[in-house]
């Protein structure tokens, strides 16, 4: 089984791509949303690919990130991009996050890509990582839809906006607000209580 669902098999399409713009669809967003974080807080990014651009945001305000990645070749471009940051190659839905807490989780393309069941725990698993007042960022539509994603045909799926609401909640997260960024992304801000 594909732990990346199928980003190993497109990485450097990614990589070429993507995976080396400093600014994409959703960076003026992040970065946006990076201001509402505290100074030198410690970033965990789910699915953070090559680090690009999303991990940069933080690291370029002075936070620590961690990443986590299934793809060992997205996993190898963030070592060679970011050396002094932690990366770990695991599927999201296995990893132990470091053992630790953070002031802050971003899940940027990700969550959708994972089966309901694995989506359900990876909520629970991130409002457990959080400090106290820490923030949780993730993107998925708000409809209730299944869809092949656009670069590895995969199946994708929304659990549409009530469901995720019903989840942040039952996690002990509360749901900051939602919005959408200049590429319709649908955002879900969520803070532990």
């Amino acid at each position: 089984m594909d732990r990346s669902n199928g980003y190993e098999g497109i990485a450097q399409l990614y990589i070429n791509g993507r995976g080396r713009a400093q600014h994409g669809i959703g960076s003026s967003t992040v970065s946006s949303w990076v201001k509402t974080i505290p100074p030198n807080s410690v970033v965990l990014d789910l699915g953070c690919g090559t680090g690009l651009p999303i991990s940069k945001i933080f690291i370029d305000e002075g936070m620590t990130v961690y990443g986590i990645d299934a793809s060992p070749t997205m996993v190898k471009m963030f070592h060679q991009n970011f050396p002094d940051m932690s990366i770990a190659c695991e599927a999201v839905e296995d990893s132990l996050f470091f053992n630790r807490t953070f002031d802050a989780i971003i899940a940027w393309g990700l969550i959708f890509l994972l089966p309901e069941e694995s989506q359900i725990m990876l909520i629970k698993k991130t409002a457990t990582a959080l400090r106290s007042g820490g923030k949780l960022l993730f993107t998925s539509p708000p409809q209730a839809i299944t869809w092949n994603d656009a670069l590895t045909e995969q199946g994708s799926r929304s659990l549409g906006a009530e469901k995720y609401k019903e989840l942040i909640s039952a996690s002990g997260l509360s749901l900051i607000n939602e919005f959408e960024d200049e590429g319709e992304n649908h955002y879900y801000n969520a803070v532990k209580i």
